[in-house]
């Protein structure tokens, strides 16, 4: 026994599906975490949940972008007497248009914050988490499924967290830690704004809340389920992916990207 309090920490947990797995986690009886950039944010999600009855979660204001992230956190919590016990990795972003024509930098930073952040803290407090009995849950998507022409690097990022995450299940079984992939459809967040999706991520029929994407990737973690994906259409949509040839998915997508882009001129 460490003598710390075990916490579950949330990244990017200001906004979108990363507060609607705060509010999750929090009903469910967590002590958490809330880590992000935006402090504001942070302290108003925390005051929300200890006003409905929850313990106040820690605020961890971070640059998840940095490259010694994972020791900003760990050493933060430290000094609140806290230490991990489910980490999620939930921080992210997407942005749409043409590899070549999209700003090199800004398609860096987007590995570095959606494979090489995401892959430290999975890797980092694993003792911690497996002294507590926890686990880890990675937010990926259901773009990791597929090739992704006109979202290639967004694409490239989430086959490896899908990738990855489910190595990952199955190298920490033995150490009672649980790892699941929550791959959600689109999902009505700020996410399409970032990415420079005007018109939204998909079609509505395949759209589920931040709210029902938290409650399923709880339900799923604490199960631990390899590989979450919520919605009837979606599970059927990955199950069809596998039957499909290649070149055929990459003509699909490359076609739906185009027509979005060529919305978005008009």
């Amino acid at each position: 026994m460490s003598g710390l309090q075990p916490v579950t920490v949330i990244t990017g947990a200001s906004s979108g599906i990363g507060a609607a797995l705060a509010r999750e986690f929090a009903r469910n009886g967590h002590a958490l975490a809330l880590v992000a950039r935006r402090e504001d944010r942070l302290r108003a999600l925390a005051d929300e949940i200890a006003a409905a009855g929850g313990k106040r979660p820690l605020v961890v204001v971070a640059d998840l972008q940095n490259s010694d992230v994972a020791r900003t956190i760990g050493e933060a919590l430290a000094a609140f007497g806290a230490e991990p016990q489910y980490m999620i990795n939930n921080a992210g972003f997407g942005l749409v248009g043409i590899a070549t024509t999209l700003d090199r930098a800004e398609q860096l930073a987007m590995i570095d914050l959606n494979v090489r952040a995401l892959t430290s803290l999975s890797l980092a407090f694993v003792d911690s988490l497996a002294r507590n009995g926890g686990g880890i849950l990675n937010v990926g998507s259901m773009a990791g499924f597929l090739p992704g022409p006109g979202m290639a690097v967004y694409y490239a990022t989430k086959a490896y967290v899908l990738s990855f995450s489910e190595a990952l299940h199955s190298e920490l079984k033995a150490r009672g830690v649980r790892v699941s992939v929550l791959c959600p459809g689109p999902v009505p967040t700020e996410f399409a704004a970032r990415a420079g999706l005007e018109k939204g991520l998909g079609p509505n029929f395949l759209s589920q809340s931040a709210e029902h994407m938290a409650q399923a990737g709880y339900r799923g973690l604490m199960r631990g389920q390899r590989t979450i994906v919520p919605g009837l259409a979606n599970k059927l949509i990955t199950l069809l992916i596998r039957a499909f040839p290649r070149r055929l998915l990459l003509a699909i997508v490359d076609n739906r990207q185009s027509r979005r882009r060529s919305a978005q001129r008009t």
